[in-house]
């Protein structure tokens, strides 16, 4: 693997649960899988089909039974769980369907909150937030909670946490499931214009309307990748 070319590296892995009164659940199976830096890359699949476990190892939240996982150059395997966390933070950016905000926190503490995990001062931290939900439209929104929000201002929240730490990669797992065509279409033009300024997009989707916008689309089936596209 090049450094200078690969932000995620994934070699011969697999992913297993161990059952009480069963055989193992195998959900990823002989997974191997080079992400690029500057790549808009997708990832499909039904249902089932092990693409949420996938983009758990892409991120680095879930480690393999067996295999490698790289990120950044780095064998993630061979890192304590604090630096882990430290370099996943510096490195990607999470965009969740649920969008995954902390209810008891303002839009702008949610967002400052990336922030805090790798020690960034916080008057930096707050003026960095401001700047990004601003740019994102939500300057009159700074100091709501994500209930005071419709779905489309937290999904922008969302967008903006993602965003806190300046990170290469943006992972986002059904970015617009839980949105209207009109917002989620913001959303997926707004992942287009970040990749072409130079971040390296991970979509999660099973969406085929979205796949349109990757430059290579990777299908995974019963746990193995069945298909790769590119365009």
């Amino acid at each position: 693997m090049k450094k200078d070319t690969c932000v995620i590296s994934i070699a011969d892995v697999w992913r297993k649960y161990d059952m009480k009164k069963n055989d193992p659940l195998v959900v990823l199976r002989d997974i191997n899988l080079k992400i690029k830096k500057g790549e808009f890359i997708a990832i499909t699949g039904p249902s089932g089909s092990g693409k949420s476990t996938l983009m758990n190892v892409v991120g680095t939240l879930d480690l393999p039974s067996f295999g490698y996982v790289y990120l950044d150059g780095k064998d993630i395997s061979k890192m304590n769980e604090s630096d882990l966390a430290y370099l996943r933070g510096k490195t990607i950016g999470f965009i969740f369907q649920q969008f995954n905000l902390l209810p008891t926190l303002t839009a702008l503490q949610n967002v400052m909150l990336p922030m805090e995990i790798i020690d960034v001062p916080e008057n930096d931290a707050r003026k960095t937030a401001t700047d990004i939900l601003i740019a994102l439209g939500l300057g009159d929104r700074l100091h709501h909670k994500p209930n005071e929000l419709s779905g489309g201002q937290q999904q922008r929240v969302a967008i903006a946490r993602a965003l806190a730490n300046n990170p290469e990669v943006i992972l986002a797992d059904e970015p617009t499931g839980n949105l209207d065509s009109h917002t989620g279409k913001f959303v997926i033009d707004f992942l287009g214009r970040l990749n072409k300024e130079g971040k390296t997009i991970i979509l999660i989707t099973h969406d085929l309307n979205l796949v349109k916008y990757a430059k290579r689309t990777v299908h995974i089936l019963d746990g193995k990748i069945k298909q790769r596209l590119s365009k």
